[in-house]
């Protein structure tokens, strides 16, 4: 498939330059941290009370979501305000903080720089090799994602390509569907509907060793956001019948239940048993969640076994993930940058009450959360959930079941195989340069590339062991 670009000399250049602003930046922190304490306090206030406005904003409603709005405004103008008094008053404060803000957005530009010429330089027509399958299957779900199927035509649209489409009504089997299609000669999968859907057709497409499609026709679509997909135009995704190259991917299972997303347990397990949660996902979980975490005040029967040895015994949360989310402070924060690490992410909270669970939760998903003793993150490549009871709730991509512990869930590198948009590559490669961090910068300092079509997936139409039909 050929290897990435020679990395130049401007490009290592503009790396060394980053590495020497970020330096400078940490410093000049640091020296206004160590001249100015009360002043970090007061940040460190401020950025509390904005965690716990943000919170209120995301999962309660009015009136209560305009106090929370008003308490992130309050945090963040603390915060401002404890920037401002920490600069020194013996120079300008604004000068000051100008030359904070330009040393931090000149490390970003080099960072950018030293790492983004790469993807222009790439000529995926070179490296993606085409594949076109000779009896594609859609299935559709038209209730999916408030109607998309509908409103966007993709019935006749996809037809017009020349792949078989197959409707979903009431009373149908998706899986049944799926396995039919298989046994008339299908050799390409694809499902244009929601998370759950898209797993359970995932599975069938695994288990013929067939590629598949997602096409994002659901409400939320994480799975197609985190590949790089484009969620707004479920259009877009048929292109990959006819343009498409082949990708490997990372996916999990929950005992023998395969989920490209997530499985959770314990309070958003309960959110998925909700009857409205499927229309309103989003809405369901912020009417619910505050009063399930404020009003439970003892933990649920769950209980693991961490990394490092630590037994845990009673949580509130347990978010079990297809490679880890991203948890801090970021554009992309909640979102997944990789699918092919070949870890499972799992992120639990253990709290005595549902209030503490609560502010914790808030601190997670503002990013500021630190080393909490009741926070457990970590990768692994197996995780198994016990409970007493013998039985637990458990949400998988959205759908609510009930499973018989102990759960294990394990993770399967490289084991689905799609078929996407070439025009796609692009921006699933943007999102890979996202994680590079230092450790990226030094590589390119020293005149290595960071592996990138690696880290996409990228694969020659014989990963798969169906019928594919090439160009």
């Amino acid at each position: 498939m050929g290897d990435d670009p020679q990395v130049r000399g401007r490009e290592r250049a503009f790396a060394i330059l980053a590495l020497v602003l970020a330096a400078l930046l940490v410093l000049a922190v640091a020296r206004v941290g160590l001249r100015h304490p009360p002043a970090v306090l007061l940040g460190v206030a401020g950025l509390a009370v904005l965690a716990a406005g943000a919170w209120w904003v995301i999962t309660e409603g009015m009136p209560r979501r305009a106090l929370g709005l008003l308490g992130a405004l309050v945090g963040l103008a603390l915060l401002v305000g404890a920037v401002m008094a920490a600069l020194d008053e013996g120079e300008s404060p604004l000068g000051q903080l100008v030359v904070l803000m330009a040393l931090a957005a000149a490390a970003g530009l080099c960072a950018r720089l030293a790492l983004v010429p790469t993807l222009h330089r790439l000529d995926l027509g070179s490296v993606a090799e085409p594949f076109r399958p000779r009896h594609p299957v859609l299935i559709v779900n038209p209730r999916s994602g408030g109607g998309k199927v509908g409103r966007f035509d993709l019935v006749a649209r996809a037809t017009a390509l020349g792949v078989e489409v197959v409707e979903l009504g009431p009373g149908l089997d998706l899986e049944q569907l799926a396995r039919d299609a298989v046994a008339r000669g299908a050799d390409c999968l694809g499902m244009a509907g929601g998370d759950g859907s898209q797993a359970l057709v995932a599975s069938v497409a695994i288990e013929h060793g067939l590629p598949f499609v997602c096409v994002s026709a659901g409400t939320r679509n994480h799975f197609a956001l985190d590949l790089g997909l484009d969620r707004e135009d479920p259009t877009a995704g048929l292109a990959a019948f006819t343009d498409g190259v082949l990708r490997q991917v990372d996916y999990a299972r929950a005992e023998g239940r395969l989920f490209v997303n997530n499985a959770s347990l314990g309070v958003y397990a309960e959110v998925v048993e909700h009857d409205e949660y499927r229309d309103a996902k989003l809405h369901t979980a912020a009417s619910a969640l505050p009063q399930l975490l404020g009003a439970r005040t003892e933990p649920f029967d769950l209980q693991f076994t961490a990394p490092d040895g630590r037994e845990v015994d009673g949580a509130f949360v347990i978010l079990v993930s297809n490679n880890p989310y991203v948890l801090r402070a970021a554009p992309d924060a909640a979102q997944r940058r990789s699918l092919r690490t070949g870890r499972l992410g799992v992120v639990a909270i253990s709290s005595r009450t549902g209030l503490e669970a609560a502010a914790l939760a808030a601190r997670v998903i503002t990013g500021t959360a630190g080393r909490d003793p009741n926070l457990h993150e970590f990768t692994t490549d197996r995780f198994e959930v016990r409970s007493r009871a013998g039985s637990a709730p458990i949400g998988v991509d959205g759908e609510a079941l009930v499973m018989g512990t102990p759960i294990t869930f394990t993770i399967h590198p490289a084991g689905l195989t799609l078929l996407v948009a070439a025009a796609d590559l692009r921006q699933a490669l943007t999102r890979h340069y996202r994680a590079v961090g230092v450790a990226g910068l030094v590589a390119v300092a020293r005149g290595r590339q960071p592996a990138a079509l690696e880290a996409i997936g990228l694969a020659s139409p014989t990963a798969t062991s169906g019928r594919p039909g090439r160009r």
